[in-house]
């Protein structure tokens, strides 16, 4: 997920198919300012359904279908980020939840627990109460969803939210509500039950290899042979689709089949990605373990809903199906923001008057004696770009700090307790092992500024996933390897953040 989570990116790959309309105003000042804000509150007073009395909540009936395809319709028409945003604020604003009725519900299920009343009479109260603390605009959502392309369509309002929230255009308590209760639907639509596993070869039809080749969001697919590479021989790429979109790839799985776990993506011999051409056969018989290096989730309005955790269970169930000696499964993962942590470290330092905290004072020596200036200040501008790669003698002279730090950066930076890395907390909450930390291993220009070459593999075993996922999950406990948890106890005794 990036990370179906945070490590998954996504792509817009379901356009959006609104009924014919012109094109609807922008937001501008005066006059039409104020006729568009009208016509979005008529439409939402329109679109809307009112709540029913909790008696008739079965007996109302639904909304014509006109109303809800008028506010497609007239969304479709939006063509600013800063008018959607807007009508979504307005919706989360005026419909939510009716704080008077949750009031008074809760306080009648409190008199009733007081006054210790029979069990049925209780639980109609708390019946009540739930039904107070739905929203107006889920009955919207709801009956959005019945349409004709209705979920595809709320899949991307959510991401449209999510744009208008990340360039705080649209805040506030009531948006991330409906933020929540947007994905909690999502979640449901889109659980593993309504899901099919679908496996992608060079025979599958070419819109669907095109879909496939634009949703790569971790290691871009360079041409057309590049990607008959990473759907034939000792590879697998699947993907899930939705029912209601059979086709439609959801997220999107890259697999290479190789002898042992790969340390590295672009050196020939133990390459996942490279250029030459596909071999015509596939021996089983060197097949000894499944890499997943590339998961790329295609919707942004489906971020936070778990289909990559799903998909790799599904996939390691049928790889077992068609090799039943596998045994070995693990990632070998990108480590988006290494780069980044490492020059705010840098940065701060620098500015702390040439404060040292991160390397030795030999490491510091070898380092100056090599760029002939300070380590942090020197590193900090290096770092910035990927000339440095091309000095052998500075990648050695690197090697055993950023190694160290990397560790550290994986195992002891925290976000609420979890890996700040999107990645890593990904695997790490499928109950993966953090196993091995890779150096030189991505030397593509992505690779070196986003991560200074360095990846990771996440190993599975699979009876201990479920005891692992649980650990990390509940107690934060993060299971790594002796070679990690080594570079740690490094970090810890060399570095002093």
């Amino acid at each position: 997920m990036r990370g179906l989570g945070p490590g998954l990116t996504a792509r817009r790959l379901l356009p959006l198919r609104f009924p014919p309309r012109p094109p609807g105003p922008r937001l501008a000042s005066g006059q039409a300012t104020g006729a568009l804000e009208r016509a979005m509150d008529e439409l939402l007073r329109r679109a809307v359904p009112p709540t029913p009395a909790y008696e008739l909540r079965e007996k109302t009936p639904a909304p014509a279908e006109g109303q809800c395809a008028d506010f497609v319709s007239f969304y479709g028409g939006l063509a600013e980020t800063a008018e959607r945003a807007e009508l979504l604020g307005r919706l989360a604003r005026g419909f939510g939840v009716d704080h008077g009725q949750v009031a008074e519900q809760s306080a009648g299920v409190l008199q009733l627990r007081q006054q210790q009343r029979e069990a049925a009479v209780l639980l109609q109260a708390e019946d009540r109460l739930r039904y107070a603390l739905v929203p107006r605009y889920r009955g919207l959502f709801h009956h959005i969803s019945k349409l004709d392309g209705g979920v595809r369509f709320l899949v991307q309002l959510r991401a449209d939210l999510l744009e208008a929230q990340a360039l705080k255009l649209v805040e506030g308590p009531d948006v991330r509500e409906m933020n929540g209760v947007l994905k909690g639907m999502l979640s449901e639509w889109f659980s593993s039950g309504f899901l099919n596993l679908e496996r992608v070869t060079w025979h599958s039809p070419c819109e669907v290899l095109q879909k496939i080749s634009e949703a790569e969001a971790v290691h871009p697919v360079k041409n057309w042979m590049d990607m008959k590479r990473r759907v034939g021989p000792y590879r697998r790429c699947y993907f899930f689709s939705h029912c209601s979109t059979p086709g439609e790839p959801l997220v999107v799985l890259h697999v290479a089949l190789t002898g042992d776990i790969s340390s590295n993506i672009q050196v020939p011999a133990m390459a996942i990605v490279k250029e030459c051409p596909p071999s015509e056969t596939e021996e089983k018989n060197r097949i000894a373990a499944a890499i997943f290096y590339s998961i790329s989730l295609t919707q942004q309005g489906l971020q936070g809903v778990e289909l990559g955790t799903f998909l790799i269970k599904r996939v390691v169930k049928e790889l077992q199906r068609e090799f039943p000696h596998l045994g070995v499964f693990s990632s070998l993962s990108p480590i988006p923001g290494f780069t980044k942590w490492l020059l705010g470290l840098l940065n701060s330092q620098v500015k702390d008057h040439g404060r040292n905290e991160l390397f030795t004072d030999s490491e510091c020596k070898e380092i100056s004696e090599i760029t002939g200036g300070p380590t942090n200040e020197t590193l900090k501008l290096l770092l910035s770009s990927s000339e440095w790669v091309q000095s052998e003698t500075l990648v050695r002279a690197l090697q055993t700090p950023l190694m160290r730090l990397c560790a550290w950066y994986l195992y002891g930076e925290k976000h609420r307790g979890y890996a700040l890395n999107p990645v890593a907390n990904f695997h790490l909450q499928n109950g993966a092992v953090l196993w091995r930390i890779n150096w030189m291993a991505d030397v593509s220009l992505k690779g070196i500024t986003g991560s200074c070459g360095l990846m990771a593999n996440y190993r599975y075993f699979l009876e201990e996933t479920g005891p692992n996922s649980t650990s990390y999950l509940g107690s934060k406990n993060i299971k790594a390897s002796e070679q990690v948890l080594s570079l740690v106890a490094q970090f810890q005794k060399n570095s002093k953040l």
